[in-house]
């Protein structure tokens, strides 16, 4: 679902052809490496977005001794989709990493409602928290169990209170208007 949210983003800028955006994407840091993002990939999802009536192909770019370069532009379906792709970007991420396209492109949505995203998964955060220490202490573990047992419950209370600290902050930024 990123790499739709990133061409629709881009086309809802300008119209442009997917080799541009896949070199956008690698410059000046290689997103694209980062994101195992190949080229038939990126084309297999503009067809897809075209199929959906949420892109168009708008015209053919033509140059000698150069594959065509086929331009393509946002629908005014895409453009009004755009907002509730990125707001389920939010919704379904597992981890901060997941919603970075969302985060550069938050002037597509309501930031309050990102707000209220992700307010909701830092409580759902606190819970699971709550419920793996209050695990630890119900289960009677003995000798290297009741170590392995401490080990991993800290492991993932650590790891939950570290992005809970990642979307607090987040949420002060785009609050704020930082981001």
């Amino acid at each position: 679902m990123s790499i739709q949210i990133y061409i629709l983003s881009k086309l809802a800028k300008e119209s442009s052809y997917p080799y541009k955006l896949k070199k956008e994407l690698s410059e000046p840091i290689p997103f694209d490496k980062l994101a195992h993002l190949t080229e038939s990939k990126l084309y297999y999802h503009f067809e897809s977005l075209t199929k959906q009536g949420l892109i168009e192909p708008t015209e053919i770019i033509k140059e000698e001794n150069r594959p065509d370069k086929q331009v393509f532009a946002i629908t005014e379906q895409g453009l009004a989709l755009l907002p509730q792709k990125i707001y389920q970007l939010f919704e379904k991420a597992d981890s901060l990493s997941d919603t970075i396209v969302g985060l550069m492109n938050l002037d597509f949505v309501d930031r309050a409602k990102i707000i209220m995203i992700l307010e909701e998964k830092l409580k759902k955060l606190e819970k699971k928290i709550d419920y793996i220490t209050s695990l630890n202490m119900q289960v009677k573990l003995e000798g290297s169990k009741k170590e392995g047992g401490d080990f991993l419950t800290g492991y993932f209370t650590s790891r939950f209170n570290n992005e809970g600290e990642w979307i607090s902050s987040l949420i002060e930024k785009v609050r704020n208007g930082s981001i």
